[in-house]
């Protein structure tokens, strides 16, 4: 007998023959994602024709429901995925939005009475959404900051959207993260672990803090001139006249980022950048001086507490996705309760930071967790 999911996969795979048993025709165009209820007694599909189906998992497989989306203005469904307890169906979808523009929404529905109880935006339809646990799911957002540069925000939504009283939160912020290169955060995951079942897959804080500043996570671009004649003249490049006057003391990152600005105007500095390039420089320097570090004080210290973590793919060289990034959720953090856009942040901590970073050095087309999240 296997003694772990994969070798039963394995069995399964390399033994089991596979046969056609039957042919589900009910959906009119492409069927783009399956999922499974945790008792295996359901499983629900998404297509191209805008409808989600829901069908009951016995020897001869039936359909239970199907809901068309296409009333919503969703363009088709794309990602399903039940709570816990099997009660409540997430959808994802495309939502397409006024002049034919595209984002993401996200639906719930009760697998009681197969009702449909709340819509979610969710941006960049990519991010796709899931939950953290049997009454609360994730979902995003996206800020354009710059050409390249922009703030993906995640938010903890309730399921049931109604409410008796309005100060009480159907939403709140998790985390807000920079994005650079036209990168965006997509295909999130929760994934629960005890806490000495596993090996810790965070970074020490002030060791991160210590390896990003003597090599970015980026490789920086050379600032090097182009002719002999410059090189005999030698002027400061835009990165070096900015942490040059922020070494000098007394002058904060936005004081030194508008002093290059106004160097540049008056040719005082080369721009040896493009204005992308000038755009990620910028970016970084902001970061650096307002990202909030992980508050390593509120983590559970109980064994036999499961620890949260937040897993999706991201990136810092390109559009495409090729990191994972991991930041793992907080006790409070758990629940919608609190001030309606999460904690108060001082100045300098505009942004969240990131627990760990796993380079994959490749697009990452798409992600899973194995059934124990291990």
């Amino acid at each position: 007998a296997a003694v772990s999911w994969y070798e039963e996969f394995q069995r399964l795979y390399d033994t089991i023959p596979c046969v056609e048993v039957q042919a589900l025709r009910e959906h009119s165009d492409q069927v783009l994602h399956l999922s499974f209820s945790h008792s295996g007694a359901l499983f629900a599909s998404c297509s191209k024709d805008c409808t989600v189906k829901i069908w009951s998992n016995e020897l001869d497989i039936s359909l239970q429901h199907s809901s068309n989306m296409r009333p919503y203005n969703w363009s088709y469904t794309q990602f399903s995925q039940f709570n816990a307890d099997d009660s409540l169906l997430l959808v994802s979808g495309v939502f397409v939005g006024p002049h034919n523009s595209s984002s993401g929404e996200i639906a719930v529905i009760s697998m009681e009475n197969f009702t449909l109880l709340s819509r979610v935006r969710n941006k960049p339809y990519d991010v796709f959404g899931c939950w953290l646990n049997e009454t609360n799911l994730i979902s995003g957002n996206l800020h354009r900051i710059g050409r390249i540069t922009s703030c993906s925000v995640l938010w903890l939504n309730n399921a049931f959207q109604g409410i008796e009283s309005e100060n009480v939160n159907v939403v709140k912020r998790l985390v807000k993260i920079q994005n650079l290169n036209a990168s965006t955060h997509r295909t999130g995951l929760v994934g629960e672990c005890s806490r000495y079942d596993c090996p810790d897959l965070l970074l020490d804080y002030q060791e991160q803090l210590a390896a990003s500043s003597s090599s970015s996570s980026c490789p920086l671009l050379e600032l090097g001139s182009d002719s002999e004649e410059e090189e005999a003249k030698p002027r400061q490049s835009g990165e070096a006249a900015v942490q040059e006057r922020l070494a000098g003391g007394g002058v904060s990152t936005e004081e030194g980022l508008q002093q290059l600005f106004d160097d540049l105007l008056e040719g005082c500095v080369r721009p040896a950048l493009t204005e992308a390039q000038l755009e990620t420089k910028v970016a970084e320097l902001f970061v650096r001086n307002r990202t909030k570090p992980p508050e390593l004080n509120l983590l559970p210290t109980d064994s036999s507490s499961k620890m949260k973590y937040l897993i999706f793919t991201t990136g810092c060289l390109t559009y495409s996705p090729h990191q994972i990034g991991i930041k793992r959720i907080l006790p409070h953090q758990m629940t919608t309760a609190g001030p309606v856009l999460g904690e108060e942040r001082r100045s300098d901590e505009f942004f969240d930071s990131l627990d760990h970073v796993i380079d994959i050095h490749g697009h990452i087309i798409g992600m899973g967790l194995s059934p124990d999240h291990r």
